[in-house]
């Protein structure tokens, strides 16, 4: 009897030490959210305003880390691939790693690993580690921060066999398949036939809201007789419809605040304003009340827009008639207000410094400012990068130096841009696309170069398809297939 006794004392000891111990390594959605908050902190896209390319890689990172985490937490989900991820980090102190890591004088670092692991607990670690921040607050999750060890004793612990036994009987050792998949890159075929079939069913999902879009695009742009409606984010095909809707209800209760929209372009951002290219900036937070604000401001607004093109030409003087310019694609999202005081202060600076520039001397040439930078440098495209603090001086030898090779660069430029838009055209007939387009943070040499490789491939999985060439692998929630410009086959 008292055999028995200790017999069923020793399984409930037994059951309630498991229980324990998966308790303490089980870490929930919510937990995991919590415990990625200095990562998300460092990463998040809205503290990169100033960096649009590197605030475009954070985002399309965090799209694919985050279907990553929701498959973890799916019941039954085993079909793990090994998931390259890179991350632009905001700068802290930089600590010896295994991952590769680029520091710039821009206040972040470029931090690129691979995912592999089967629980949240493990992902997490690993995000944390790998951008080298603080693992410590997870004790206070409740979470035992090896999980690995633990547990797996008592219940589900898989044999590791020696080496031999897999050599002996011709089982295949799960261990090197791992390393073996994380060795091998991906390649197009391989990606496109694993996310054909999601990515048309997403696309096939997505097309009444994109009719609807089209439709709605459409009709502001006519009432208003603008010149565009563009996004600043890659934001989806429903939230664009959503912004568009509401603007047309502000039309439809205010249309007297938009008498003065007239040719002009309206850009959905983060903040409302008016932006440096001179677009009228409508911020996807802010309510009706902020958005008429703006609209009722924009005389004034032009003519500061006036005094800028002034600036501008006044600069252009004083720097022997090179070409101020403002590019949306490679600067910094500016309000008009911010690059005016930009301009003003260089404006004043090279007054003071009364460089002898010769009258025309650099017509034909362009530059742009930049307020992060503190060395000067030439664009491929051939326009001059110039740091607001540059010392006059500095300035003067650059660009006498340089003029040469930028004028090169933007006889260059043209014929690139010629060359991508025939080889974008031809790709589009031959796989039948219906939209190929780039990121704007892939180059026009990075663009011709995978255009020309993908004509020299048999694509039949394209028909029909938005193909968006980018710097990852990815399938947006809308259907378009994002692929690595520099993609291997």
């Amino acid at each position: 009897m008292f055999c028995c006794l200790r017999a069923v004392r020793r399984l409930c000891l037994e059951k309630v030490l498991v229980q324990c111990t998966l308790q303490s390594r089980t870490l929930s959605g919510a937990d995991a959210i919590n415990a990625l908050r200095p990562f998300y902190f460092a990463v998040h896209p809205d503290f990169f305003g100033q960096h649009p390319k590197e605030r475009e890689v954070n985002e399309n990172s965090l799209k694919r880390l985050n279907g990553y985490l929701e498959n973890l937490q799916k019941p039954g989900f085993r079909s793990f691939k090994p998931t390259q991820l890179t991350f632009y980090v905001r700068e802290r102190e930089p600590n010896s790693s295994n991952v590769q890591e680029s520091f710039s004088a821009s206040g972040f670092r470029a931090v690129s690993f691979t995912l592999h692991t089967r629980d949240l607990l493990s992902t997490v670690l690993d995000i944390l580690n790998s951008c080298s921040l603080s693992t410590e607050h997870i004790q206070s999750l409740n979470v035992n921060s090896q999980p690995h060890k633990e547990a797996k004793s008592t219940l589900n612990r898989p044999i590791k066999w020696d080496k031999t036994y897999y050599s002996f009987t011709g089982f295949k050792d799960p261990e090197e398949e791992l390393e073996q998949a994380q060795r091998v890159e991906t390649t197009l075929i391989s990606w496109l036939d694993c996310n054909e079939a999601s990515a048309v069913k997403k696309l096939k999902k997505s097309l009444p809201l994109r009719k609807e879009l089209e439709r709605l695009k459409f009709e502001l742009s006519h009432q208003l007789q603008l010149s565009d409606i563009r996004w600043q984010r890659s934001w989806g095909i429903a939230h664009r419809c959503s912004q568009l809707h509401s603007l047309g209800r502000l039309v439809q209760q205010r249309p007297e605040v938009l008498k003065n929209v007239k040719g002009r372009t309206v850009v959905f951002t983060d903040r409302s304003g008016m932006s440096a290219a001179g677009h009228i900036m409508l911020g996807t937070m802010d309510v009706h009340h902020h958005w008429t604000k703006i609209f009722e401001r924009l005389p004034n607004y032009y003519k500061l827009q006036k005094r800028l093109l002034f600036l501008e030409d006044r600069i252009s003087q004083l720097l022997g008639g090179i070409q101020v310019i403002y590019i949306e694609e490679l600067q910094p999202l500016l309000t008009l207000e911010e690059y005016y005081e930009t301009l003003d202060n260089f404006y004043n600076k090279l007054c003071d410094s009364r460089l002898p520039f010769h009258p025309r001397s650099l017509r034909g040439l362009q530059m742009i400012l930049e307020s992060d930078r503190y060395a000067p440098s030439l664009h491929e495209f051939g326009h001059f990068t110039i740091p607001t603090v540059c010392d006059p001086a500095t300035l003067q030898w650059f660009i006498f130096a340089k003029a040469q090779e930028a004028r090169e660069n933007l006889k260059r430029k043209e014929e690139m841009m010629i060359t991508e838009k025939e080889l974008i055209d031809t790709s589009t007939e031959k796989f039948s696309l219906d939209r190929l387009y780039k990121e704007p943070s892939v180059s026009s040499a990075q663009m011709i170069d995978c255009c020309k490789r993908l004509l020299e491939e048999s694509l039949p999985y394209l028909q029909g398809m938005h193909l968006c060439i980018s710097h990852f692998y990815s399938v947006l929630q809308d259907g378009d297939l994002c692929i690595p410009w520099n993609w291997k086959n």
